[in-house]
């Protein structure tokens, strides 16, 4: 395996990040597909085996069993002091008032339930998931740093978001002296480029490290076009993802993939991980043969004409996944 410093931190990180969000009690919260406790082990141990020390989670999936999970998972399996836990926080995980959002009462609740389902007494990295339009910015990022203060979390992390958003941000936490994001985990892959415009060169500049998320863009990259998956099929934030005109960056991952002999899948990460500011594209798996691909991706290293070849179909569109 191999490690990088998280963005400008000293903290190490394997190059590829297991994301738990395919693991959680499939009847609670809104992943059908996601796999309980016994049958997510198994890939905890071959993520721990194959030299993955990075976990991403959130307190949102599957209505929180997903950290229940994790952290289980993690204690039967590896050193806490070898690992980077993150979670995240802001979606509502029930109906009512006060149940969601970033402020500080939701952050402060956040992450006392986060670290309890987790079983630790930190977190590694607590990012925000998304933007929140109802409370002051001031008022989350000031909460952020007392949680990290208070030693309940090393670092801050933000996911999608707009780059004039995140550029606020880190300006006022620089102004006041606050804890300072250092990552940013934002949608990108082959079929969704749009952060190329401003986010990723922003993170380059300001020294932020980027976690993709989907950048298999949710298995799209990694078979035919027109193959549907039970995941697919139940995945309705998905579908509001791509669209057809994809399917040509979809062939050409397969035509490059047949050539070298190794899997779509490989190619398609081997090109995200690769990307400037990528610290650690973040994996899902619930098949053997997922992380196995994903820890091969880090051999591939594709020349200049197959980047062409897998960039050359690419059409711009309207950012999606922000909100």
């Amino acid at each position: 395996m191999e490690y990088t410093k998280l963005g400008t931190t000293g903290m190490d990180v394997s190059r590829i990040c297991l994301g738990a969000m395919s693991y959680g009690v499939p009847n609670r919260g809104g992943h059908p597909w996601s796999l309980d406790y016994d049958d997510a082990l198994p890939f905890f141990r071959q993520a721990v085996e194959g030299g993955i020390n990075f976990f991403d989670t959130a307190d949102i999936y599957s209505d929180g069993t997903s950290e229940e999970i994790t952290g289980r998972a993690l204690r039967e399996l590896t050193d806490r002091d070898e690992v980077v836990i993150a979670t995240k926080v802001f979606m509502p995980l029930k109906k009512g008032p006060n149940r969601g959002g970033l402020s500080r009462k939701a952050i402060m609740q956040g992450i006392d339930n986060s670290l309890r389902r987790l079983g630790v007494d930190h977190v590694d990295l607590y990012q925000i998931h998304r933007w929140d339009y109802d409370t002051p910015i001031e008022e989350t990022l000031e909460a952020l740093h007392d949680v990290v203060k208070a030693g309940k979390a090393r670092y801050l992390g933000a996911s999608s978001m707009w780059s004039w958003q995140f550029a606020q941000a880190l300006a006022l936490q620089e102004h006041h002296g606050w804890s300072r994001f250092v990552t940013m985990q934002n949608h990108y892959n082959l079929l969704y480029r749009e952060e190329e415009r401003e986010m990723l060169p922003l993170c380059a500049d300001a020294g932020i490290g980027s976690i993709p998320w989907s950048p298999l863009a949710r298995g799209r990259l990694t078979r035919d076009w027109d193959t549907s998956t039970a995941r697919a099929e139940t995945d309705d934030f998905g579908k509001t993802l791509y669209r057809d005109t994809d399917r040509r960056i979809v062939d050409a991952v397969a035509e490059i993939a047949g050539k070298r002999g190794v899997t779509r899948a490989q190619v398609a990460l081997s090109w995200v991980a690769n990307r400037p500011a990528v610290s650690a594209p973040i994996v899902g798996a619930t098949k053997e043969k997922h992380l196995a691909e994903a820890l091969g991706a880090l051999d591939v290293d594709l020349d200049e004409s197959e980047n062409a070849a897998l960039e050359e179909h690419y059409v711009t569109r309207e950012p999606v996944g922000h909100t």
